[in-house]
């Protein structure tokens, strides 16, 4: 069972689970985002981020652009280049 509209939460699966009554594994299971939607927007995120960094632009520049943190976009990118490396 999963969540129909998946939402990022402004709490923890801990916290929440103290409110509700319920378990911490309950809250989870209830709230995560199935898989393959997850690894499709990953996957998107991906795309846009090599895309970016082909214009020149830098982490930071990218990482303010699509509002996300610069490790995220770093670590993408360090991705994206060791695939370019082994091809």
């Amino acid at each position: 069972m999963s969540a129909l509209k998946p939402v990022r939460r402004q709490f923890t699966a801990r916290q929440a689970a103290e409110r509700l009554g319920v378990t911490t594994r309950t809250v989870q299971r209830l709230m995560a985002e199935p898989r393959d939607q997850y690894l499709a927007r990953a996957n998107t995120k991906r795309e846009q981020i090599a895309g970016l960094r082909a214009e020149g632009l830098s982490i930071r520049a990218i990482a303010e652009k699509l509002e996300i943190s610069k490790s995220t976009v770093g670590r993408y990118v360090q991705e994206y280049e060791k695939k370019k490396q082994a091809v």
